[in-house]
């Protein structure tokens, strides 16, 4: 069972994810958008995996709409119940990875 502290850090790190994509230039931010794509597109196939569903492309919405496009697919993992540590570890590399 999940308690609320095993949240805390995928919930830490989901925030500085989206705190420091807000806080990119656009020009430092663009070349990024395929790796944070890639990203979401993980979480998505790992919730689908789990639900027995076949892979869905997520749609390119564009830069600005990444952050949310994260926070859907955090929420449908949970949804699932999958691990909150792996979450947390997806989301900490990709805001390693962010410029």
């Amino acid at each position: 069972m999940i308690g609320p502290d095993d949240r805390v850090g995928a919930d830490v790190e989901l925030e500085r994810v989206v705190r420091r994509w807000q806080q990119l230039p656009l020009d430092r931010a663009l070349p990024a958008v395929p790796g944070f794509h890639e990203v979401v597109q993980a979480l998505a196939d790992v919730v689908s995996d789990a639900e027995g569903m076949p892979h869905d492309p997520v749609p390119d919405l564009g830069a600005a709409a990444l952050p949310d496009q994260l926070r859907v697919m955090v929420h449908d993992w949970r949804s699932v119940g999958l691990a909150e540590e792996e979450l947390a570890q997806r989301l900490t590399a990709l805001r390693r990875a962010l410029p």
